[in-house]
């Protein structure tokens, strides 16, 4: 009886384990200059999963473009991320890998910087949603 009770209680503790872990929801990785990281992170959006692995990368002048593209495609591959924010001058360094990128989630929003503003005309996410209508449907 005792070791029927114990399976049953553990049994019990895995699907609430599983419940509370669904519950969190997804999470809004960052890839970006310092000033973009830090205000999402004070605005709590940091997290590291159970493999020690963050969600925002800060880029800076000497980050290597690979090391941004690798970034980017751990974000697209973690089942944990819902929304991946991108400075758009960030963006603009791995365009062919964004542009590759065809699946709605996670949804990859590119975003202003400080010392960037926002350029729609760059924007290929907007260029491929404004592809999708007819500016007349709109009217």
């Amino acid at each position: 009886i005792c070791e029927l009770y114990l399976s049953k209680r553990s049994l019990l503790i895995k699907k609430l384990k599983m419940a509370l872990h669904s519950a969190r929801g997804k999470l809004i990785s960052v890839i970006g200059d310092e000033d973009t990281c830090v205000g999402f992170l004070l605005g709590g959006v940091g997290e590291i999963n159970k493999n020690r692995h963050p969600n925002f990368m800060v880029v800076d002048k000497n980050t290597p473009v690979s090391e941004v593209e690798d970034c980017f495609r751990r974000f697209v591959k973690r089942d944990d991320i819902d929304i991946i924010l991108i400075n758009q001058n960030c963006a603009e360094l791995i365009r062919h890998v964004i542009d590759a990128h065809t699946s709605p989630v996670p949804a990859v929003l590119e975003i202003p910087s400080k010392d960037h503003p926002y350029d729609a005309s760059k924007d290929s996410i907007l260029r491929r949603a404004r592809g999708m209508f007819n500016p007349e449907d709109l009217v």
